[in-house]
């Protein structure tokens, strides 16, 4: 057994005891994160931008993707929690140490350009708010962001996180509060008129590449790691597979539950975007708070209040997200003590990696970096980067050396790589489309 192998276990009263019929919301975890997360700032500015330029035609896509995001993000879980490893400890493991060094580093660079365009999502929503310095905000989100990383007791951490997943229901209240046409939605959803010019193509593959993201499958890997060390009597199902049905069943509903409100409120922004900003003419939005401002003389102040809060609430939970996969992945890369659930003193490093990478996103905000470029090809980063990720995530998963008897059923298995040659299909027609 290594030193990574060994967990950084907590004093005997501070484990969280796991009722033994637990109630959803216990159930609810590392999935309803991971899959809330999706729809950060950057992601809000997507939707609305597809919203605002295609109306009603780019909903059915959400439908699509769900059950393709729901195995993928399921297959990671299981990786975590049979193996008591995250991906890149796994990778680090199983293969030889270029694959590594070439995926993590990737990985590294588009979550702090994330990180930068969410904290100057975040400035700007609260500017629009209450006036004042928006990059003054952006930094005071990113510091308040670290400190609360670094400091806060993990499981109470996960809590806050949790009821910050309550942000992303703005959205849908937002959608309520305008007219929607929906036998119109209902018959885009079902009966998808699909195009097969430029700029369709690039929207597609934009929300493929939005809501199926490497740093989801890294967070959610490892939030299950974390879960072992926190609970009473759990342990890496290789070692203890008599736990293997419970859990199993907990991630399933966990993950399909959370990527399930990930997509509805993804679907809840296009269709708000599309029955005001679309309606009106304006269809060229860029960012997630000049939708906030195009929505205020259109669906009224109300509706404007809440966009940008929900802004400013789903940044809060992004943050932790992008910051703490990055530390994940270059920690276990490295071989360092890595985990939320550690004292600060325990994984210096950890922490380091995730502090500077959050600082670096402040500083992107500062620099005369155009931002919207900046998200742009960190889009292109992740889609160069899921492919060979999700494919190692398949072969892992369905290798008896890394997965032991906890292989993937067949329809898991289908799902999964159904969902790699969408992605791979997606980063083709990025690479197509390109200037297009």
């Amino acid at each position: 057994m290594t030193e990574l192998d060994i967990p950084d276990l907590p004093n005997p009263p501070d484990f969280i005891k796991q009722p033994e019929r637990p109630k959803l919301l216990q159930i609810l975890g590392p999935g309803l994160i991971t899959g809330a997360s999706d729809d950060d700032p950057s992601g809000i500015a997507t939707y609305s931008q597809i919203g605002a330029q295609f109306g009603y035609s780019m909903g059915w896509v959400m439908l699509f993707s769900w059950p393709l995001m729901c195995a993928i993000q399921e297959i990671s879980a299981r990786i975590g929690r049979v193996t008591g490893r995250g991906l890149a400890g796994n990778m680090k493991k199983h293969y030889p140490m270029w694959v590594v060094t070439s995926i993590v580093p990737l990985l590294l660079v588009a979550n702090i350009i994330n990180i930068g365009a969410d904290l100057g999502a975040m400035g700007a929503a609260l500017k629009l708010l209450i006036g004042g310095p928006a990059l003054l905000y952006s930094a005071l989100f990113g510091l308040v962001t670290v400190l609360l990383e670094v400091f806060s007791r993990y499981s109470r951490y996960v809590s806050v996180l949790k009821w910050l997943t309550l942000s992303l229901f703005a959205y849908v209240g937002v959608a309520f509060v305008v007219d929607l046409p929906w036998a119109t939605i209902g018959q885009n959803l079902i009966i998808p008129r699909i195009r097969l010019d430029a700029s369709y193509i690039t929207a597609v593959v934009a929300i493929l590449g939005t809501t199926i993201s490497p740093y989801l499958f890294f967070w959610q890997a490892e939030e299950e790691v974390e879960e072992v060390r926190e609970r009473l009597r759990a342990k890496p199902l290789e070692r203890a597979p008599e736990q293997a049905s419970a859990e199993f069943k907990r991630i399933r509903i966990d993950t399909y539950v959370g990527m399930a409100l990930s997509n509805a409120v993804a679907l809840f922004i296009i269709l708000t975007t599309a029955a005001t900003l679309n309606a009106h003419g304006i269809t060229d939005i860029q960012t997630s708070s000049q939708a906030a401002e195009a929505l205020r003389p259109i669906a009224g102040p109300f509706a404007f209040f809440i966009f940008a809060l929900g802004i400013i609430g789903t940044g809060l939970l992004a943050l932790p997200v992008l910051a703490g996969s990055s530390a994940y992945a270059v920690g276990e890369a490295f071989g360092w003590h890595v985990g939320l659930a550690r004292k600060a003193k325990r994984a210096k490093a950890f922490y380091a990696t995730l502090s500077v990478a959050t600082l670096i996103g402040i500083a992107l905000d500062f620099s005369p970096i155009d931002p919207i470029k900046a998200l742009f090809w960190s889009a292109v980063i992740n889609g160069v980067v899921a492919v060979p990720v999700m494919v190692l995530m398949m072969h892992l998963s369905s290798h008896r050396a890394a997965m032991g008897d906890f292989q993937l059923h067949a329809g898991l298995k289908i799902v999964g790589w159904l969902a790699t040659a969408v992605m791979a299909a997606a980063a083709i027609g990025l690479f197509a489309t390109w200037g297009g």
